[in-house]
């Protein structure tokens, strides 16, 4: 149930979605008479899509996020490697017949380098089908399918995938590799999301060491980016995630709003 919720609560709350339900139902109660509200609604909502397009939000709200967790800077030992799925389009690739990545296909390459860099490690890529009735494809099918083309040898990389979310993902790779005291585990996700995912694997016990890619903002304002689609686009997955903390926070799936190394 908290799944669904969490997805429908999302598809009312994102920053696009929004901004349309303003405009449209601002318009519907000018025509019913509430004119001076319903102007200003949809001011309102023309006033936040400017600022989305025009200004660098997704840059200010991304930063933090993706600066929280810093990269490891030397690894001399792993003992495991688990890695988050959101990097492939299941439905692109269903109805393509071979695998589509989309802008956090780093998650791959990552898992695929430190498959090599340390051979004894276990690696584990979780992730299910995140639609509602749970019939869509499997991301970890499409994953092994990649990672085949790609030369990796059969079995060297675990494919976790029942996992519809980020909780799932902690709970289900715990369940599958049976990580032990003292063993020193990567979390390979996007950095961004970074924060949230550390939180909840630490939540249920597993203290994990960030390894985090796929970065959209410069560590310190350089290089912002202006370009509206960006911006929007930025503004989305940032508010997605803070959006996150503060939902898995008040569902006691974190111990922090704002987990930190």
């Amino acid at each position: 149930m908290a799944f669904i919720a969490s997805k429908l609560l999302w598809w009312l709350f994102s920053p696009g979605n929004l901004i349309l339900f303003g405009l449209i139902f601002g318009w519907l109660l000018s025509l019913v008479g509430w004119r001076r509200f319903g102007r200003s609604l949809c001011a309102f909502s023309v006033l936040l899509l400017l600022a989305m397009a025009v200004l660098p939000m997704g840059d200010w709200l991304l930063r933090p996020l993706e600066n929280r967790f810093p990269a490891p800077a030397n690894l001399t030992r792993v003992d495991g490697v688990i890695v988050l799925g959101g990097p492939i389009n299941g439905d692109l690739s269903r109805l393509r017949g071979q695998p589509v990545v989309n802008d956090s296909a780093e998650r791959i390459l990552a898992m695929i380098e430190l498959s090599r860099r340390f051979p004894d490690a276990k690696v584990v890529f979780s992730s299910g089908t995140a639609s509602l009735d749970g019939e869509g494809i499997r991301e970890a099918d499409v994953a092994a399918e990649l990672v085949a083309k790609l030369g990796v040898p059969d079995g060297r990389i675990l494919f976790e995938r029942d996992a519809r979310n980020t909780q799932e993902n902690a709970e289900n790779s715990r369940l599958l590799v049976q990580p032990k005291e003292g063993e020193v585990w990567l979390l390979v996700t996007s950095a961004h999301h970074m924060p949230r995912s550390v939180g909840i694997f630490r939540q249920i016990g597993w203290n994990v060491t960030a390894y985090p890619v796929d970065y959209g903002t410069a560590p310190d304002g350089e290089g912002a980016s202006y370009a509206v689609l960006d911006g929007m686009n930025a503004t989305h997955w940032a508010i997605r995630e803070w959006l996150g903390l503060l939902y898995y926070r008040l569902m006691g799936r974190t111990a922090e709003i704002f987990p930190h190394p």
